[in-house]
């Protein structure tokens, strides 16, 4: 799809659609009153008998306007001057994207919006623009025989600055779309197509289409990398397990530090013997949402060549039952030779983790970040729409937490406390798979941190907005969360 920018006056735009932001207050800015002035005052008409508000996300459709050449004007609102933000902007942009892809070959041309100074700038806009009618076009309306959107014909952002100005902006939003919607694709795809070896060879094709370097290792390489917790989690499972290793070398320089994005890839959990209700597995063809996200995030990493060195792993694994599956009271030896106790074999996403962690700083990350859809847990505690974050490392999270502020992605840190891991001693192993019910998202994490020896970490926990049924902006189903922050976080990163 193209997005393009021009300075042609909005008003004679030949389009299906012209798109026009709204803030809940009076006419305040200088473009706002231009507008209303072109439309014969009609804004403050609508205001007036509260047919818009400008709250963040309202649509008002307007057919027929005078002096406009736009088939269809749509006026989104952006909600109040001292409250907008990077997130709520998008939300908004976002849903006017969806409003007007629901017929095939749209046209459609933004007014990109002039904002109170100290708000969101310039740049920004046009990179939220662009990404919001990169994503909003597309649903999970994978198998539908009449989708629900559809991709626009084209997207013009008009501007009153030199386009050259906001090209890179533009481009940049478009890119980290592309990234987002690929990941939202592998997400939203059923588990009888995207399973561990499926997996791995859709993450190699994308990675040869830029050039990268992918390394896939199959059960027999996990063996002699002694890969042992990993494996048990395959076990069950016909289709074996895989580690998909995605290498992107933005400084190139051999001292240069590698950053480690590991994401946990269940392409489907059943729970295995410790099983689910249907209830609790019927979204579970997520549980391989993190892997989808660090190839998402590595990729737009490359495509931005952004200055840093990034490796993603992936570890891809079915948990199914079966008479070869892993059972509660087995003692697993994972890579760095600490043996575990399988208490619950539905606690198996920090197995497979366990395992890659290793592998990630054996192979030489100085710093890392996982992400995984690892417990029920953290959902009780943040909800629905926000990461919990966890950490051994202060400075490292810190740059994380900011980074997910700047891409108006929503994060809370949770507490690493040493008497969290009382809960996981063992009689019989080092260390049990599950803590108990109390504090599960920050047991989990204090698992995870026996893995990485003392290397800067954080772990993120997408259990909770990974995934939406209400139809929202995204259109329900998978949203593509944390790759906006993790390449803001790649952004970051100095030596």
């Amino acid at each position: 799809m193209q997005i393009r920018l021009e300075q042609t006056p909005w008003q004679s735009v030949q389009t299906d659609w012209l798109i026009i932001g709204v803030l809940n207050t009076e006419l305040t800015s200088q473009q706002e009153q231009d507008v209303d002035q072109v439309l014969g005052g009609l804004i403050q008409r609508l205001r007036k008998r509260r047919d818009i508000t400008g709250e963040e996300a309202e649509l008002q459709v307007l057919l027929e306007v005078p002096a406009v050449q736009a088939e269809r004007v749509l006026l989104v609102g952006l909600g109040s001057p001292a409250e907008l933000s990077v997130a709520g902007l998008e939300s908004a942009l976002t849903a006017a994207a969806r409003k007007t892809a629901r017929e095939k070959e749209q046209r459609v041309a933004l007014l990109l919006p002039e904002l109170p100074e100290g708000s969101v700038d310039r740049q920004t806009v046009a990179e939220l623009a662009a990404r919001a009618f990169t994503i909003g076009c597309v649903g999970e309306d994978l198998f539908k025989r009449e989708p629900d959107l559809f991709p626009f014909k084209e997207v013009v952002l008009l501007t009153a600055e030199a386009p050259d100005s906001l090209k890179a902006a533009v481009q940049k939003g478009q890119i980290v779309g592309e990234a987002i919607n690929l990941v939202r694709e592998l997400v939203n795809r059923p588990p009888s197509e995207v399973f561990p070896a499926s997996f791995a060879d859709r993450a190699a094709q994308v990675a040869s289409e830029l050039g990268l370097k992918c390394d896939v290792l199959d059960e027999n390489r996990l063996r002699e990398e002694r890969m042992n917790a990993m494996l048990a989690v395959g076990a069950g499972s016909e289709r074996p397990p895989r580690l998909v290793v995605v290498e992107y070398q933005g400084r190139g320089e051999a001292e240069a530090p590698v950053i480690a994005l590991v994401g946990k890839g269940v392409t489907f959990d059943s729970g295995g013997l410790s099983l689910k209700t249907a209830e609790h597995m019927a979204n579970m063809k997520t549980d391989m949402a993190g892997a989808a996200t660090v190839l998402g995030t590595t990729l737009a990493a490359a495509r931005l060549g952004l200055p840093v060195n990034v490796r993603a792993y992936m570890g891809m694994v079915e948990n199914l039952p079966s008479g070869s599956s892993y059972k509660v009271g087995d003692i697993l030896t994972a890579r760095n030779g600490m043996t575990i106790e399988v208490v619950n074999t539905d606690a198996e996403g920090r197995l497979v983790l366990a395992d890659v962690l290793c592998y990630a700083v054996d192979q030489g990350a100085d710093r890392l970040v996982d992400v995984a859809t690892l417990t029920g847990s953290c959902i009780i505690a943040l909800g629905e729409r926000v990461t919990g974050a966890f950490t051994n490392n202060e400075p490292w999270c810190r740059l994380v937490l900011e980074a997910a502020q700047a891409a108006g992605e929503q994060i809370w840190q949770m507490p690493m406390f040493k008497h969290y891991e009382e809960q996981l001693k063992s009689n019989v192993a080092d260390v049990k798979n599950v803590g108990g019910r109390w504090g599960g998202a920050i047991t989990a994490a204090k698992f995870l941190e026996k893995f990485v020896r003392g290397k800067p970490w954080v772990h993120l926990d997408i259990a909770g907005p990974v995934f939406v049924t209400d139809g929202n902006n995204l259109n329900g189903g998978a949203t593509g969360c944390m790759v906006k922050t993790l390449i803001e976080t790649l952004r970051r990163v100095v030596d």
